[in-house]
């Protein structure tokens, strides 16, 4: 009975609510099936007993499905992340401890109606991003048996694409959450440090850290972002969500640009750079703008994380049991770590400076796009590659994730194409920090572009969303002096405003030169008749300067909302009735800017 379900969130809502199963047999179904596969996959660490599930069944007992968001959802944990009265092992069985309460993400997640599967296989203290590191199995590709499944979050990825779990919770300090969605057809969100809380996850670097999501459309990751991303006093990394960043940002996509790097690394891989240009040609169709970028800045930032000091943040957490038991410790991870205790505050210190500096570079580049799109990985590595060279392979596999919380960026791995041996390929998408519900926007579109079959052989059925997607930039319509070279432009580009597009207003406008100045100002009048396309400008501006720029503007004048040529509605600048007394009607020149042209 279980596999015949589809386990996405709204189709598994239907599913209960239809009464065409219950959550007790359809997760105790799961189990059983999990149990069989476990076998083969490792993907579970420890699969809750029938015993362990009860009381979470029978806390949905009383509830029907219309009243949790999350009612009978079946998830899998990452076994770094806390589950009351299960054993956290972080892949190392000598480290192991058994805590008496979840993690305040997992707390969130169980009384939203959640219900947790098993503790999900790993890379040994979260150290890898291939799922071979593990003294609890190796977990290999859900597709192609020669592949690994990627990791660190490996039994995670896992138990979403073998159609085990909804979602899953793993970890993603260097890539763990990406790598592995790109290698088993998911997406894997990555999302800005500190959204979503860490308490009770065993760190791999505590200042980088995030838990991430494994869902296998975007719009799922979508709406448990929105669920969960919530400032907790318990975590000190914890940061508030922006409200244009909530679940309402998620949304439709307009025109947007986006980078990408001009040197492309592949690793000798025959197929992928193939792949890579059919998906900027699927972004380009979906209303994308590719701009080349300098990819240099961010390259040297990923190697500063294995490079330099961060390796010691790491042994601060293993470093006491590889010291004390060292062989508890995977070889391959205590050769990781090995070199931390030699690190000294001094290089700490300069490494910052270093990165502070790259971090000043990539943001400037960084405000000029919307998004940057590059593969998830340059190549996919075998096992038998990874059993010859587990260091170098590993690293491969994070050319294009490593740097992405060092500079404090959203990430988001989606599904894009098939290799010719049926192997998942992906790209990530990643931009500025608190711009995650736009870049699953982005992902969404991308996934309804290419038509990709999820997994379980299912296809994306759900409509696409109608609102207009949102990020950290907020649109100004323009009309008169503060269009492009007059005299209040500044004001936007103070703010380090950008020009997006020239256009007209629908013809539904008056426009009139005020009377007073300087500097010489036009109202723009909606009105029911009489009215003409009147000549705009559409600019950008970072949402927090917003605020800033409002409150400056004055009387008659202010912020509303304006139709635009094709119907949208932007907000920008508007006009009082009453400050029309002794202005000048000049809607018979279009614009502004031809009604100064005439005057000299």
């Amino acid at each position: 009975m279980t596999t015949t379900f589809d386990l996405r969130l709204d189709t598994l809502h239907t599913a209960y609510a239809a009464g065409e199963t219950t959550a007790r047999q359809l997760i105790l179904g799961l189990r059983d099936k999990a149990a069989t596969l476990n076998d083969e996959f490792n993907a579970f660490i420890h699969l809750l007993s029938a015993e362990e599930l009860e009381p979470y069944l029978a806390a949905l007992d009383a509830r029907s499905p219309a009243e949790l968001p999350l009612y009978g959802v079946p998830f899998a944990i990452k076994d770094n992340i806390d589950l009351a009265g299960i054993p956290t092992t972080a892949a190392c069985p000598a480290f192991a401890y058994t805590p008496e309460t979840s993690a305040p993400l997992v707390e969130q997640l169980i009384a939203l109606g959640a219900v947790p599967l098993g503790k999900a296989n790993l890379d040994q203290f979260a150290t890898g991003l291939n799922g071979t590191r593990s003294p609890y199995g190796e977990c290999r590709n859900s597709v192609h048996p020669a592949y690994p499944s990627g990791g660190s979050s490996a039994g995670s990825s896992l138990a979403v694409a073998l159609g085990l779990c909804s979602f899953a919770l793993g970890t993603d300090t260097a890539g763990s959450g990406r790598v592995p969605a790109a290698l088993n057809n998911l997406v894997g969100l990555k999302a800005s440090k500190g959204l979503v809380s860490t308490a009770g996850v065993v760190p791999a670097c505590r200042t980088l850290d995030v838990v991430s999501f494994f869902t296998a459309t975007a719009s799922e990751a979508s709406q448990l972002l929105a669920l969960t991303a919530r400032l907790d006093p318990r975590d000190e990394y914890s940061r508030a969500n922006p409200l244009w960043n909530d679940g309402s940002a998620f949304g439709k996509v307009g025109t947007f640009r986006f980078g990408v790097p001009k040197e492309l690394e592949f690793l000798g891989c025959p197929e992928s750079p193939a792949l890579f240009a059919a998906t900027i040609e699927h972004f380009k169709a979906i209303g994308g703008e590719p701009v080349e970028i300098d990819f240099s800045p961010f390259l040297e930032a990923a190697r500063l994380l294995y490079e330099g000091p961060w390796v010691a943040e790491r042994y601060s957490v293993a470093g006491e049991l590889i010291e004390q038991q060292p062989d508890a410790v995977l070889p391959v991870i205590k050769a990781v770590l090995e070199k931390a205790p030699g690190t000294t505050a001094v290089q700490l210190f300069r490494a910052q400076y270093r990165l502070q500096q790259l971090k000043a570079i990539c943001d400037r580049i960084m405000a000029e796009v919307d998004c940057v799109l590059t593969p998830a990985y340059p190549r996919p590595v075998t096992l038998d590659e990874l059993h010859a060279e587990p260091v170098k392979r590993n690293s491969d596999l994070g050319y294009y994730t490593n740097f992405m919380n060092m500079l404090d960026y959203a990430a988001v791995a989606v599904p894009a194409g098939t290799m010719q041996n049926g192997l998942p390929w992906g790209v990530t998408l990643f931009g500025r920090v608190f711009t995650d519900q736009h870049l699953l926007s982005l992902a969404d579109a991308l996934q309804r572009q290419t038509g990709l079959t999820l997994i379980g052989g299912n296809a994306l059925s759900a409509p696409a969303p109608q609102n207009p997607a949102r990020n950290d930039r907020a649109k100004v319509v323009v009309c008169g002096a503060h269009l492009d070279g007059l005299p209040l432009n500044w004001q936007l580009r103070q703010r380090g405003g950008r020009l997006i597009e020239a256009t007209s207003s629908s013809p539904n406008y008056k426009l009139y030169a005020l009377a007073g100045g300087p500097p010489l100002r036009p109202g723009m009048l909606r009105v029911a008749t009489g009215g003409a396309a009147i000549a705009v400008e559409v600019w950008e501006i970072p949402s927090a300067e917003l605020g800033s720029f409002l409150t400056g503007i004055p009387a008659p004048l202010g912020l509303g909302k304006v139709e635009l040529a094709d119907g949208r509605w932007e907000s920008g600048f508007i006009c009082d009735a009453y400050g029309l007394d002794g202005a000048e009607d000049i809607t018979r020149f279009g614009s502004w800017k031809a009604w100064l042209a005439q005057r000299g």
